[in-house]
């Protein structure tokens, strides 16, 4: 008894829905916590907190770093100046994981 290609594919495609519902995921309404409210929306509304308090730091330590290049000659970086580069570079990424978990 030999199968043709065509035969093959065309009963994968047909037993495709029944595979299907052997591994539905579960309803959305399954990851509720005992308040009634939705737990990714709480993760999403601290995350959102969070980020809002990042993003003020951030901004509070760019205009320190603003003020201090300002101040020094233009050939001169201080140590400080280079630590807060740094700090801005890990809020960075700390923001943008934390907006692309979701």
């Amino acid at each position: 008894m030999t199968f043709r290609p065509a035969a093959l594919f065309l009963s994968a495609i047909l037993l495709m829905p029944v595979f299907g519902q052997l591994h539905q995921t579960p309803p959305i309404d399954a990851d509720k916590m005992p308040n009634g409210k939705s737990q990714r929306d709480e993760m999403l509304k601290a995350d959102y907190d969070k980020s809002l308090k990042d993003v003020a730091e951030l901004a509070k330590i760019a205009e320190d770093l603003k003020s201090e290049l300002e101040k020094n000659d233009s050939h001169v970086l201080s140590v400080n100046a280079l630590k807060q580069l740094d700090s801005i570079e890990k809020l960075t990424k700390k923001i943008r994981s934390r907006m692309k978990r979701f």
